[in-house]
């Protein structure tokens, strides 16, 4: 048997909004998705950044710790 192929495209779309199928959002739509993916890059930049930033500040704090002792628990 042939497989059959499926013409529907994959992802956000309106269905049977205009002709062209332009969507209107309306402000607090666009606010809503910048908010949702500004939040998400903080969160990665944070999750990476974090220990990182911590360093640097230990390493240009008075007395001037090695960087094994920044980095040791004890």
């Amino acid at each position: 048997m042939a497989s059959r192929v499926s013409l529907k495209t994959k992802g956000k779309s309106s269905s049977g909004k205009g002709a062209k199928g332009v969507e209107e959002k309306s402000a607090s739509q666009y606010v809503k998705e910048w908010s949702t993916w500004t939040f998400k890059k903080a969160k990665v930049i944070t999750h990476y950044g974090f220990i990182p930033m911590i360093i640097i500040i230990g390493m240009n704090s008075e007395p001037k710790p090695q960087i094994y002792q920044l980095l040791s628990p004890f």
